[in-house]
């Protein structure tokens, strides 16, 4: 005995369907809110209009010569390696975490005996997005850089 498809079932199949639909929709979007940290800019149209000002203050950042690389050390401490930056240089770190809670922190590197800049306390565990600031008389470099 075969049933007759009616109304009914056909109902009952469109509603399930488009329930499923929307619930993965409102599951995906609280997953993105969710992992927001902030905005990027505050105001994307004041932020348009600087933009030729930080490409040349970026061409003048390269013109010094300057190499600087983040890493983690054995510590968990961040550890920063430059070449052809001036002793007296001053180096800052703001960091906060790219996805997730919002967690930052800001706080100046030491120089040590080795050559290396270091962090005064170890990193916690997971990944950091670094903005590194070295400022040695009228002399200015940043960048932004990912540290796992």
């Amino acid at each position: 005995m075969t049933r007759k498809f009616t109304g009914r079932h056909f109902a009952i199949i469109m509603v399930v369907g488009f329930g499923i639909v929307v619930a993965v929709n409102l599951f995906m979007a609280t997953l993105a809110t969710r992992g927001f940290g902030g905005v990027v800019v505050e105001n994307s149209y004041v932020a348009s209009q600087k933009f030729n000002g930080w490409l040349k203050a970026a061409r003048e950042q390269e013109k010094l010569g300057w190499t600087i690389e983040p890493s983690r050390d054995a510590e968990g401490r961040l550890a920063v390696r430059t070449q052809a930056v001036p002793a007296t240089a001053r180096v800052r770190v703001d960091i906060r975490r790219p996805l997730g809670q919002p967690e930052q922190a800001a706080f100046e590197l030491v120089r040590e005996s080795d050559g290396m800049w270091r962090s005064p306390e170890p990193l916690a565990e997971g990944r950091w997005l670094t903005r590194l600031y070295v400022e040695a008389g009228d002399d200015r470099w940043a960048n932004e850089v990912m540290i796992p």
